[in-house]
């Protein structure tokens, strides 16, 4: 009897031993599962994430096309698509309004050229070098133009997207090549002037608006010079500034240009242009398509392209188009980094340049010949020797101030209030006053 009841009591430890066992088995195999679904929980919110991307109207689908691809390879990232004003200066205000209170409804979002140093300088674009480093993105493969315009104290702020630049358009059937230098243009410009019905050699943008500034950057560059230098400090007080300056003013007030130069936009110049005005024209590339448009122009056929006449240091356009940058208060840094990656490289770019015509920020792009044979303009050697031109506008977190004077003083030695050396003394003066760094 005390055997058995050894035994029974042998056999009670024995079973709680496997039921204490069990349960830490299964406390651990719980905690195993726990573990493995805590880390599916996380794999499905990874799938589960949406962004939102922000860009003004696109009329050409070539955004729905780029965000379908990228969701085709991408499942477990969903884009929602945000519509934005299509006045630029309206879309910078909301842009500002939204990420001055810090908010994360957006995680990407398209920012004009000038905006980079304005947009880092109040924290509102997350910096990319360590995404570009981590993936091996080398930035020397794009278009330096657009990298240097999203360059802000030593960090890239935005990813090139896509380019604009200036350029010299001219009539095919009056001039047999395109002018080499200014001093050539002024030569050629004052020869035809007057030529095949036109009224005037040359067309350019001087209004007192941004559109100066752009032809002002074109003329100083062209010459060496700068308004801001890549350290951030005031350079257009230089005799190399100068003398672009001189060259501007000097064609701006010769007799082969309209004597109201000075209410010049791009419309009004693209409008005498096509109208079979002037053999010359500075503008953007947009002014290839509508100089062949039967429907409005009357020199279609006879319209080639090439860089801008170069000063003592060579031709230089200025810089247009437009880039992506990330939302820096967004929930989902590396998934917007995933798009904007994508949506900026070369998939992303090819089918911008296929279904929206737009110039990609990638050289080795225009040797695609799907690319080519949707723009065949893209493959013109002289469009893209311009492109290759292409230098930014002055770069500081307070650009709309900067340009303002610029706008001020060159309107001003234009109109004969200021010599070139007095409104480049006067714009150093002003700038350094505003310059924020």
């Amino acid at each position: 009897m005390h055997f058995l009841k050894n035994s029974k009591l042998l056999t009670i430890v024995m079973a709680l031993i496997l039921v204490l066992s069990a349960c830490g088995s299964n406390s651990t195999s719980s905690n195993s599962n726990s573990n493995s679904s805590d880390e599916e929980a996380s794999s499905d919110d990874k799938e589960q994430v949406t962004l939102v991307y922000a860009r003004g109207k696109d009329a050409t689908g070539a955004t729905d096309a780029i965000v379908e691809e990228f969701m085709k390879q991408h499942p477990n990232i969903k884009i929602e698509f945000r519509e934005m004003p299509t006045d630029t200066g309206a879309q910078h205000d909301a842009y500002v309004t939204m990420l001055n209170a810090e908010s994360s409804e957006i995680d990407v979002f398209d920012i004009d050229v000038i905006w980079p140093a304005e947009f880092a300088q109040a924290g509102y674009v997350l910096p990319l070098d360590r995404f570009i480093q981590k993936d091996g993105i080398n930035m020397e493969d794009y278009n330096q133009g657009p990298v240097t315009a999203a360059t802000f104290n030593g960090k890239q702020w935005a990813m090139p997207k896509f380019i604009d630049a200036g350029m010299l358009f001219y009539r095919s059937d009056m001039a047999s090549e395109a002018p080499k230098k200014w001093d050539d243009l002024i030569a050629q410009a004052s020869e035809l002037n007057g030529q095949e019905g036109t009224q005037f050699g040359y067309l350019m943008q001087a209004k007192q608006y941004e559109g100066l500034v752009t032809n002002a950057v074109e003329f100083v560059a062209s010459y060496g010079g700068e308004f801001i230098d890549e350290n951030g400090e005031v350079a257009i007080n230089s005799p190399e500034a100068i003398k672009g300056l001189s060259k501007m003013v000097e064609i701006a007030n010769s007799d082969f240009v309209p004597d109201n130069i000075n209410t010049f936009t791009e419309v009004e110049s693209h409008t005498a242009f096509i109208e079979g005005q002037a053999p010359f024209i500075r503008n953007w590339p947009y002014q290839f398509a509508l100089a062949n448009d039967e429907e409005q122009s009357k020199i279609v056929g006879n319209v080639e392209v090439a860089p801008l006449p170069e000063g003592d240091a060579g031709s230089a356009a200025a810089l247009g188009g437009w880039m992506a940058a990330i939302n820096n208060y967004s929930e989902h840094p590396q998934e917007a980094w995933e798009f904007l990656k994508f949506m900026t490289g070369p998939e992303g770019q090819k089918i911008d340049a296929i279904e929206g015509s737009h110039a990609p920020t990638l050289p080795a792009l225009f040797d695609d010949k799907e690319i080519i044979e949707a723009n065949p303009f893209f493959g013109e050697e002289g469009f893209q020797n311009a492109l290759e031109g292409a230098v930014s506008r002055p770069v500081a977190p307070n650009y709309p101030e900067i340009s303002e004077i610029i706008q001020i003083h060159v309107s001003k030695a234009i109109a004969g209030e200021e010599t070139p050396e007095e409104a480049a003394a006067a714009m150093e003066k002003e700038m350094n006053e505003k310059l924020v760094k």
